[in-house]
């Protein structure tokens, strides 16, 4: 049994899976919404949580790990600059998910996933 083991594969091996987060929590911060599947969204929320909790912290330290999860050094040092100071005198619950109901193409669940001000 796997209780409280792990996150979704999101079918994909675990390379593919993370450069996926990293894409779409580049994109995510670069936005500030993005519309994708739920369960992608809801994988994402974790990360893009633990990544404004590190902003809000906005050392060196923080900001070197950051750079290391995303892509864009630009969107590292926006998510630092602009947005780590927006949420400072929030405790947590940084992103909204909406539920958008199914795509056309394939009747894949879809969300909203974007930050909240």
């Amino acid at each position: 049994m796997r209780h409280r083991v792990g996150n979704r594969k999101l079918g994909r091996a675990t390379a593919p899976r993370l450069a996926l987060l990293r894409n779409q929590a580049t994109d995510l911060f670069r936005y500030e919404r993005i519309r994708t599947t739920e369960p992608k969204a809801k994988e994402l929320r974790h990360l893009a949580e633990h990544l404004i909790t590190l902003a809000k912290r906005g050392d060196l330290h923080a900001r070197r790990q950051i750079i290391a999860k995303l892509y864009d050094v630009r969107v590292a040092n926006k998510l630092v600059d602009e947005l780590g100071p927006r949420f400072a005198d929030r405790a947590g619950g940084y992103v909204r998910l909406v539920h958008l109901g199914p795509r056309r193409g394939d009747s894949a669940p879809m969300a909203q996933i974007e930050l909240v001000f």
